[in-house]
C-alpha cells in the first residue's frame, strides 16, 4: 500500500517538473516585441540606402594665442645690467624692456673704431706714395682691402652696441620672463615671450591627420568652445594651413581665429575648435537601426539575399547622425538594408521582409 502511495506520489512530481519545464521553454522562446519568428523564419523590415552630400565635421583641440606673438632676445650676449619689466605688465610698441651691461661692447666698437681710423689714415698715405711712384698698385690694393674690412667691423660693433637692449615690438602684454639681472645669456638666448592683444586678436593651433587636413580650406567657418567659458561657443575661422607635416607628432597644423565677443582671454586657456569644412562630400546613408556590431570606425550590416537568406557585410563609418548611419565605404552597388530585426539575425538566419501596410491597402 505504502509503495502504491509512492509511486503515485513520484508521478504528480514529475509531472509538476514537466509542467514548469514545459512554461519555462514557452516563455524563454517568446520572441521581443516587434520581431514575429515565423517557424524559422525572423520577419524583417528593410530599408533603402541613399546617397547624399553632406559635411563632416572636423574637432581638433589647442591652446588660446594672441595673432602677434614674439620670443625677444637679446642680438649679443653678455650680463644682463637690468629689467625693466615683469610678467603680465602691458607694454608700448617701442618701450625699452632690458638692456645689457654694454662695458664690454662699447670696448669693441672702441676698438673697432681706432682700427677703422688707422686703416684710413693709411690708406692714405699709400695712395700719396704711389702717386710718387713710391708705392705698388698692389700696396694701395691691399691696403683698400683693408680699410673696407676696417669699415664693416665698425658696423657691425656699433650694430651690437645698438642691439644690446630689448624693445616692445608692439603693442601687448609680457606673458613670460625667463632671464633675471645679473645673469649671463648668450645671443638669442630667449628672455620674454610677448603677445599683441591691442586688437583682440586670438587664434587657437590644432593638429589635425592628413585625412583631415586635405579636407578644408582657409577661410572655412568654426566654433570654437573654452573650458574657461563652459556652455559658450564663439565664431571662429581658418586663417592658415600648414603645408608641411610638424616633424616632432607628424600632425598638420590649422590655425582658427577666435572672436571673443568682449570676453577676457588669456594665452594658454584650453580650446575646442569644430571646423565645418565648405567642401561636401558623398556619402551613403542608411538608418541607424541597421547598424550591427559597431566599433568605433567599423561596423556589419546585415543586407537581404535571394529572398529568404541574409548576408553579413562590413561597412566604415564616416560619422554618425541621432537618426542615421553615414557610411564611407561599404555600401557601394547596395540597395537595400534590413532595418527592423537586424539585431536578430546570424549569418545563417531565413527572413521573411514584411511589406509596408501602407503599400497593401493601394
Amino acid at each position: 500500500m505504502k509503495q502504491t502511495k509512492m509511486k503515485t506520489i513520484k508521478k504528480r512530481m514529475r509531472l509538476v517538473v514537466l509542467i514548469a519545464i514545459v512554461a519555462i521553454s514557452t516563455s524563454c522562446s517568446k520572441p521581443t516585441e516587434g520581431t514575429v519568428v515565423l517557424g524559422h523564419e525572423i520577419t524583417v523590415d528593410v530599408a533603402t540606402v541613399t546617397q547624399k552630400e553632406m559635411v563632416q565635421n572636423i574637432t581638433g583641440y589647442g591652446l588660446i594665442s594672441s595673432e602677434t606673438e614674439a620670443i625677444l632676445s637679446f642680438k649679443v650676449g653678455g650680463i644682463i645690467q637690468s629689467i625693466l619689466v615683469q610678467e603680465g605688465q602691458k607694454v608700448k610698441k617701442g618701450q625699452l624692456l632690458a638692456r645689457l651691461d654694454v662695458t664690454e661692447i662699447e670696448a669693441q666698437v672702441i676698438q673697432a673704431r681706432n682700427g677703422f681710423e688707422k686703416a684710413r689714415r693709411d690708406l692714405n698715405r699709400v695712395k700719396r706714395l704711389y702717386q710718387d711712384d713710391a708705392a705698388t698698385l698692389e700696396n694701395v690694393q691691399d691696403l683698400t682691402t683693408a680699410f673696407n674690412v676696417a669699415k664693416e667691423s665698425l658696423r657691425i660693433a656699433e650694430f651690437n652696441l645698438k642691439f644690446a637692449e630689448i624693445r616692445a615690438i608692439s603693442d601687448g602684454t609680457i606673458v613670460s620672463k625667463m632671464k633675471n639681472e645679473g645673469e649671463l645669456v648668450t645671443p638669442g638666448a630667449p628672455i620674454f615671450f610677448m603677445n599683441d592683444t591691442s586688437d583682440d586678436k586670438w587664434k587657437v593651433e590644432i593638429g589635425l591627420a592628413d585625412k583631415d587636413w586635405v579636407k578644408l580650406n582657409e577661410g572655412d567657418l568654426a566654433t570654437v568652445e573654452v573650458d574657461a567659458y563652459p556652455g559658450e561657443k564663439f565664431e571662429g575661422q581658418v586663417m592658415r594651413l600648414a603645408q608641411g607635416a610638424d616633424p616632432t607628432n607628424g600632425s598638420y597644423q590649422v590655425e582658427v581665429n577666435i572672436n571673443p565677443e568682449g570676453k577676457k582671454f588669456a594665452v594658454g586657456l584650453f580650446a575646442k575648435a569644430t571646423i565645418i569644412p565648405s567642401t561636401k562630400e558623398r556619402y551613403h546613408v542608411m538608418p541607424i537601426e541597421s547598424l550591427v556590431e559597431g566599433f568605433g570606425k567599423n561596423g556589419f550590416v546585415f543586407i537581404p539575399h535571394q529572398d529568404t537568406a541574409v548576408r553579413k557585410i562590413p561597412v566604415q563609418i564616416a560619422f554618425i547622425t541621432p537618426s542615421e548611419a553615414v557610411i564611407a565605404q561599404g555600401l557601394e552597388g547596395i540597395e537595400k538594408v534590413i532595418k527592423g530585426g537586424s539585431g536578430y539575425l546570424t549569418e545563417k538566419s531565413k527572413i521573411r521582409i514584411q511589406k509596408d501596410p501602407r503599400v497593401a491597402t493601394n
